[in-house]
């Protein structure tokens, strides 16, 4: 069994500043992207930031220069770092992890979500 526990959502104001953490446990192998994704209601779930095992990282446009992803491979953990928080950053933030199975495959891991609200 894989799970994903999110933590550091809340309520701040605008220009505040969030660390969202996620942790990954259970039997795996390996991880190979870890991301964040977010769904403001009524809109398409969009994904904010990624970070493959090796290599860049990839933002959403809204977040760049505002947002850091990272990763702690010894602990199974990624973090996103949210500063300068506006209003549109309103939304459900999702932690995402891209799992090699033993058969080859990668499959897509979800958090529960963890609700992050910017007041203006």
């Amino acid at each position: 069994q894989v799970q994903l526990v999110e933590s550091g959502g809340g309520l701040v104001q605008a220009g505040g500043s969030l660390r969202l953490s996620c942790a990954v446990s259970g039997s795996i192998l390996s991880i190979n992207a870890m991301g964040w994704y977010r769904q403001a209601p009524g809109k398409q779930r969009e994904l904010v930031a990624l970070i493959p095992s090796g290599g860049s990282t990839n933002y959403a446009d809204s977040v760049k220069g505002r947002f850091t992803i990272s990763r702690d491979n010894a602990k199974n953990t990624v973090y996103l770092q949210m500063n300068s928080l506006k209003p549109e950053d309103t939304a459900v933030y999702y932690c995402n992890a891209r799992i090699p199975l033993r058969s080859g495959i990668e499959y897509h891991y979800w958090g529960q979500g963890t609700q992050v609200t910017i007041s203006s």
